[in-house]
């Protein structure tokens, strides 16, 4: 079978996306499990967008080895060599160029004429060339592009050195019979097409991301782009578990397959999740928590019988956990350990200590525990910044005829404070005690509480978004007491904002 590419840009088309942001040390972690993930090309970044967005390309090129790595730049010299700078010392590194060529976006965005356009377009792969054999290049807007056109900038960015073309349906405006189509058109057309793969890049703005990828590949494309849960630019990208599971699934009619380890796509998408503080929706195709549920009396007597009749792929082959009781309290370190493995996490000696720990005290309160327990305490004790304030004590009054009260002890900088506060709920009292403790300005843009398992015991998860001297961030808490979640949920932004600012001084 002919092999698909996949190009994962969910570091950068998908984590430019409003609320989709990353600090460095989060952009490591998920480069490292795309690379677990084994795609072939992880786009980094797009380093002359900020400082910020070089360090963190240029560290993943440094540290990734199995996967190729990618910085965008636009058809401009400066974008092209701060690229270069940040991939150079990457094991196989791909200087990835665009410029838009529909008559939309030359006459109101660009304002350039074709011709200026394609002198652009030979001159930045060029360019791009000088510096890597390995260029792609993206004719943005290409779906709303004169085919003529498109044709003759493909053929000269081949010409130029170009070894990937990419056809983005930029604004998600193509259906997938007309987009199969274009593909066609420009291997039937450009008569150097066969010297570079061809690549897709589709955006979901009428839900047609997968769709049209899929009718992309059967026409020719040979490489997706596409990002972990679909995140990115307005309605997103094509989602890379629904590509991926299409073509293993589907290989009897598409006779395609990719090299992705799909046993890690739940561990992937599970860490954007909790990276960003984006849920998501529980009808998610592969992901979502009901993609594997059924209730239906029906379709549960046909699984009771055979699995086939009402799953067309396996919970296992995507890395779902099928355990519901996964350990207990009597359970030791060793299988604890064990157990961590098979979900992803490979932990020091130290992190098993304070982990294990976190496992044993929920294991007390909880009669069963969940792997997706498991993924939160993992989230809430290993994926942390350093711990500037700390909760050491809580307690809350609250009721119908009581002004709900929150009594708090806090270690700020290795001190000990007390303090207590008045507030319109139990939540709220909790955070404004803190902030009063803490004395932070922080304004909160995003609070939201979920249940991570069922049942009255279950943990809750809270995610905190804050807002300080224009740096924003995400904090996250897991709890089975609420509001001891929501607390620590608060906490952890603290501590980002404070460990975020702290560098932002240091750089300067």
């Amino acid at each position: 079978m002919e092999k698909i590419l996949i190009f994962d840009t969910t570091l950068r088309d998908g984590e430019q996306s409003p609320g989709f942001s990353m600090n460095i040390q989060e952009k490591l972690q998920v480069a490292r499990q795309l690379e677990k993930l084994n795609v072939d090309i992880i786009e980094a970044g797009f380093p002359v967008a900020s400082e910020g967005d070089f360090e963190a390309v240029r560290k993943i090129a440094k540290s990734i080895k199995k996967c190729q790595v990618a910085a965008l730049a636009r058809a401009e010299d400066k974008d092209i060599d701060r690229a270069w700078e940040a991939v150079k010392e990457a094991h196989n590194p791909v200087i990835h160029t665009f410029i838009s060529t529909s008559d939309f976006h030359l006459k109101y965005q660009l304002r350039l004429s074709r011709e200026k356009v394609l002198d652009k377009a030979i001159k930045a792969v060029t360019r791009a060339r000088s510096y890597t054999p390995n260029v792609e290049f993206s004719a943005m807007d290409a779906t709303r592009t004169n085919r003529d056109y498109l044709c003759q900038i493909v053929e000269a960015a081949i010409n130029s050195g170009a070894t990937t073309i990419n056809i983005p349906d930029t604004v998600g405006y193509a259906i997938p019979q007309e987009f199969g189509g274009l593909i066609q058109y420009l291997r039937e057309n450009v008569s150097n097409i066969d010297k570079a793969i061809l690549s897709v890049h589709c955006h979901n703005d009428l839900g047609l991301a997968v769709a049209n990828s899929l009718a992309a590949v059967l026409n020719g494309a040979r490489q997706v782009e596409c990002a972990i849960n679909g995140i990115g630019e307005r309605a997103g990208n094509a989602s890379l578990e629904e590509v991926v599971m299409a073509i293993r699934t589907r290989k009897d009619f598409l006779q395609l397959t990719t090299q992705v380890i799909t046993e890690q796509i739940f561990s992937a998408s599970r860490l954007i999740s909790r990276i960003t503080g984006i849920n998501v929706q529980p009808n998610k195709a592969i992901v979502g928590a009901n993609a594997f549920a059924h209730e239906s009396g029906i379709h549960q007597d046909g699984l009771l019988k055979e699995k086939i009749t009402y799953e067309i792929m396996t919970p296992e082959s995507i890395g779902v956990p099928q355990s519901t009781l996964v350990l207990g309290k009597h359970s030791g370190r060793h299988a604890f350990r064990e157990h961590m493995k098979k979900l992803g996490f490979e932990l020091t000696e130290q992190e098993i200590k304070s982990v294990f720990k976190r496992f044993k005290d929920l294991a007390d309160k909880k009669k069963e525990v969940f792997d997706e327990d498991l993924h939160a305490i993992m989230a809430d004790e290993i994926l942390q910044v350093p711990e500037k304030y700390k909760l050491l004590n809580m307690n809350v009054a609250s009721g119908t005829v009581a002004i709900p009260t929150a009594t708090l002890e806090l270690e700020v900088n290795g001190k000990r404070f007390k303090d207590a506060g008045f507030g319109d709920g139990p939540v709220d009292a909790s955070f404004k005690t803190i902030a009063k403790m803490i004395g932070t300005k922080s304004k909160l843009l995003k609070y939201s509480v979920n249940s991570i398992t069922g049942g009255t015991d279950a943990q809750g998860e809270v995610t905190v978004r804050l807002e300080e001297n224009d740096i924003i961030v995400n904090g996250q808490g897991a709890h089975t007491d609420i509001i001891m979640a929501s607390a620590k949920a608060y906490i952890n932004a603290l501590n980002r904002l404070a460990h975020l600012s702290h560098s932002k001084q240091i750089k300067k």
